[in-house]
């Protein structure tokens, strides 16, 4: 177990937001900060909101270490084009985000572990790296054996979140397929995310 994946909740905490839209975020009932200094209250300096904008949008994927953020934003300023369409377009091809989003597993954290199990297949080919970059028009399905796990079972029914259009998903077949890479607009976030002030925090 990381210590991401210990401290999840906390992290929220930290940051003030339910980043997940998850109904068991101790955020709901307590939005100040964990520790005892938590309840402390200063206003940010710039570079703390560009900070704490940073830690948000690396926090909602999961496990994405710093340096792997890093490495994702460095190719976005070198694509062509927005380069916050571009980070946000990289970050949602990574297949941990891609099986979350098609509601497979209940959260983003159990998509990484689902990932590394080699429960996931893309285009007939079991795939067990999380940061595996999924294409336009890749078909990832879970396994056979996998879509009766109580996980799975969990995700779909749940009423949480639904499905985003740019995927197209049949849950009889536990498969879906990526449509297209999303715009930011299109990116359902719980949370109100602002790539553009993590582009300004890693261009200092």
């Amino acid at each position: 177990m990381t210590k991401r994946l210990q401290s999840k909740y906390k992290l929220n905490r930290r940051l003030g937001q339910n980043l997940w839209g998850r109904p068991k975020s101790p955020v709901n009932k307590r939005e100040y900060g964990p520790g005892q200094h938590g309840q402390r209250r200063r206003k940010p300096s710039d570079f703390g909101v560009q900070l704490a904008a940073k830690q948000q949008l690396r926090g909602y994927y999961g496990n994405i270490t710093e340096r792997q953020f890093r490495r994702v934003y460095q190719e976005a300023v070198s694509a062509r084009g927005d380069t916050v369409e571009n980070l946000i377009g990289l970050l949602e091809r990574r297949l941990d985000a891609v099986i979350y989003r098609m509601k497979f597993v209940p959260t983003v954290f159990s998509a990484r572990q689902f990932i590394n199990h080699g429960h996931v297949r893309v285009n007939g080919r079991r795939v067990n790296i999380p940061s595996f970059r999924v294409r336009e028009g890749d078909v990832i399905e879970v396994k056979e054996k996998s879509r009766e796990l109580p996980l799975v079972l969990e995700a779909v029914e749940s009423p949480e979140r639904d499905v985003p259009e740019y995927m197209d998903v049949d849950f009889k077949k536990m498969a879906g397929t990526f449509v297209r890479t999303p715009k930011f607009a299109d990116v359902p976030y719980p949370v109100q995310m602002e790539p553009n002030l993590v582009i300004e925090y890693y261009s200092r």
